[in-house]
């Protein structure tokens, strides 16, 4: 099993990377996390080799004071070479700090925008296109318009990738129709594997399939036996096995495991050296 992808065929990265959501605060709307504790993690994890950092400008605390963006630039900026930065576009804060959707295709510039200014950057390396904003998939909804208007940023020159996120097998035909589609960000676990059509359609084509909510995302509790007897047996955690299924699940997948906790970000990490065998892939089913 390879630990690399060359994502959209030019930005090799680890199949293990970060994912910013939880930097913040631990939820959505809660209360604000400490944002050195924040910058902390981004370093060390920059340290032990990740090199995809996935994050949002809507990914703030509940009062708006500690956001994703800005602390990724204050403890990395400037940019260690190879590190991809993927971002993405659709949902947005209301004045109340509750979230909604941009389905206005003139609106996406201003939001790209947004995420060129608060990382700092001249072009973002990879924008997916999030559609629904936290709910299910709105299957049959076009995303045309909204796709052209980002492959038109794409060609300006202020995104190098573009992506997908919460999407069917319907949107990226239409989308693959307009621009290159370099990776799909859906819900996806070791107990939620609705989506695995789409992954190995993805597989298929080489384009990264980028799991979000990998350990659950507070919504689901992956501790069942199944995972627990795998875990067991490798001396590591339910959340490491969970990671390491993914990563043998398709060589087309790319973890991006959040935390605001230095503990958790060492042991997520450390989930990929973990190897499992035909027996444990039989027991996880």
């Amino acid at each position: 099993m390879s630990n690399d992808f060359l994502l959209g065929g030019d930005l090799p990265v680890s199949r293990l990377g970060f994912g910013a959501m939880r930097l913040p605060t631990n939820t959505f709307h809660g209360p604000a996390r400490d944002p050195e504790t924040g910058r902390a993690v981004l370093r060390r994890a920059v340290e032990l080799g990740v090199d995809h950092i996935d994050t949002a400008a809507f990914y703030t605390s509940g009062d708006g004071t500690v956001r994703a963006n800005a602390l990724i630039r204050e403890a990395l900026h400037p940019y260690p070479a190879g590190l991809v930065i993927a971002t993405k576009v659709g949902p947005t804060r209301t004045p109340d700090g509750a979230l909604t959707e941009t389905t206005d295709p003139a609106g996406l510039r201003r939001l790209v925008e947004e995420n060129l200014e608060t990382l700092g950057v001249d072009r973002l390396d990879l924008v997916h296109l999030r559609i629904g904003g936290l709910a299910p998939p709105p299957h049959g909804e076009s995303v045309g318009a909204r796709f052209e208007a980002l492959a038109a940023l794409r060609e300006e020159g202020l995104i190098r990738h573009l992506g997908l996120s919460n999407v069917d097998a319907g949107h990226l035909a239409e989308a693959r129709a307009i621009a290159p589609v370099v990776t799909v960000q859906n819900h996806f676990h070791a107990a939620h594997r609705d989506d695995t059509n789409l992954l190995s359609a993805c597989e298929k084509a080489g384009i990264a399939y980028v799991p979000y909510f990998p350990l659950g995302g507070g919504i689901t509790d992956l501790s069942g036996d199944r995972i627990a007897k795998v875990a067991e047996r490798h001396g590591a955690t339910v959340p490491q096995i969970a990671l390491a299924w993914l990563l043998a699940a398709s060589p087309t997948i790319l973890a991006i495991p959040g935390t605001g906790s230095l503990t958790h970000l060492e042991e997520n990490i450390a989930a990929g050296s973990i190897t499992l065998t035909g027996e444990d892939l039989a027991d996880l089913g």
